[in-house]
């Protein structure tokens, strides 16, 4: 090869083809996407079914794999309503912009290395950019907008809360999904997808930077309102959220723009923290091939199916958060925890560059300064005085005159007596009375 050929990694290699050729990539990948919609909603029926002891569809077709054809074109001939009291031109374009947005993250996912497609060589690639990754976060915030004016324009109270708390939870959760980044910025260098990828030839960052990878995993349930998070659509409260006026077609393309986005993410996470599309350990070891060609994408298509039973596997165990919970762990846990991870990294990375120590070697360190703080602390509990032991005073129900219940953590015996402030000559004329009372009465 001349050495003057950009290598995978190098932004130069895009911005040359031809424009037929972006023309078939772009198609390519909106009917890859559509397909694989198709396939992820027979995929979660089959995996649900099956969790629950059920067959799932079984009959249109071989393993019922023409079922999501049937819904679709169920959805595309069914009636479309328009409420009353809707905002007519946004509550159309609001659908619109929920699925345009969620088409438009896979331009800068990596598919695959250079390839050769009717003699042009090209990576398998729509495009990218310096700023990739932002370029992702950017449009993920789009897609929020068509949520929010969807529940907004439908003139529905349940709509429009259902679109205020997705607002509120992607805001959030977007956060911390960002804040998974930076540590993936610092340790590869850029921004750029395909650095990224190029960046994980030995180590995938999931090992490397595991706290950010939990993190983002976390996150991106919460982005894509699945379960455990699916609030905004909480069917219990909100009947169905944001797109409870929405029906047919219109209603197809949230429905659309939802399996999208979880295969959107589940593709971020593979580009930036499994490694891409390159095959795991064990394959590309043993094969060397394996990560030339067009082999890469089944690859990539593997991992997407794991990501995606991930989704469905979480669906069909955990129950769903309150919305307090929700809203609380995204912002007390997720973005500290975040915040603290990058310190730790961006130090380790300042302390390499600067001294040119490596990673065992550093690991190495760490644990002499953990088990250092451990001694240190077991010591200064050992000179700690030991706590005189409180002893509680028995319980008594009867102290204030009243039997009261005890509190938490009090015992008592329970016993049939009479109250102290009563005498007993009291208590044998009450008992007496009666029974002279109705000797009295038989002598009548």
């Amino acid at each position: 090869m001349n050495p003057t050929t950009p290598q995978y990694g190098d932004l130069a290699l895009f911005g040359h083809d031809p424009l037929w050729l972006v023309i078939l990539k772009a198609l390519a990948l909106f009917i890859g996407l559509v397909l694989l919609t198709l396939f992820t909603t027979w995929f979660e029926r089959r995996v649900v079914a099956r969790m629950q002891q059920r067959v799932g569809p079984n009959r249109a077709g071989p393993f019922g794999l023409l079922v999501p054809l049937a819904d679709g074109i169920k959805l595309a001939l069914k009636e479309g309503i328009t409420p009353a009291n809707a905002d007519k031109v946004v509550y159309l374009l609001a659908p619109m912009i929920a699925a345009a947005a969620a088409m438009l993250v896979f331009a800068v996912i990596p598919l695959g290395p250079v390839v050769s497609i009717f003699g042009v060589s090209t990576p398998l690639q729509l495009t990218d950019f310096s700023v990739s990754t932002l370029y992702i976060l950017a449009i993920a915030s789009i897609g929020i907008y068509g949520i929010v004016l969807a529940g907004w324009s439908s003139g529905s109270t349940y709509s429009l809360l259902g679109g205020l708390r997705s607002s509120a939870q992607m805001v959030s959760y977007e956060i911390a999904m960002g804040l998974s980044f930076v540590a993936v910025f610092l340790y590869a260098g850029s921004m750029s997808t395909s650095q990224i990828v190029a960046g994980q030839t030995d180590w995938w960052y999931a090992v490397l930077l595991l706290p950010s990878f939990v993190i983002y995993l976390i996150s991106m349930v919460g982005e894509t309102n699945r379960a455990p998070f699916d609030l905004p659509e909480a069917e219990g409260e909100l009947v169905a959220g944001f797109h409870t006026e929405y029906s047919g077609l219109r209603w197809a393309m949230f429905f659309l723009a939802e399996y999208v986005n979880m295969i959107n993410v589940s593709a971020v996470a593979i580009t930036l923290f499994l490694g891409g599309w390159r095959a795991p350990a064990p394959i590309s070891t043993v094969w060397p091939g394996a990560n030339e060609g067009w082999w890469p994408i089944l690859w990539f298509l593997g991992k997407i199916m794991v990501m995606l039973f991930v989704f469905v596997w979480l669906r069909g165990t955990l129950p769903r958060l309150r919305y307090d919970q929700f809203m609380r762990f995204g912002w007390k846990v997720l973005i500290p925890i975040s915040i603290v991870w990058i310190l730790l990294v961006s130090t380790w990375r300042g302390i390499r560059n600067e001294y040119g120590t490596d990673l065992r070697t550093t690991l190495i360190w760490l644990g002499v300064v953990l088990f250092a703080i451990a001694a240190i602390a077991f010591l200064l509990d050992l000179r700690r005085p030991a706590e005189e032991e409180i002893v509680e005073p028995a319980f008594e129900p009867y102290a204030g005159g009243y039997p009261v219940p005890p509190l938490p953590g009090q015992e008592f015996t329970f016993t049939r007596r009479a109250p102290a402030t009563v005498p007993a000559t009291a208590v044998e004329a009450t008992v007496e009375s009666p029974a002279h009372e109705d000797e009295g009465d038989r002598n009548e």
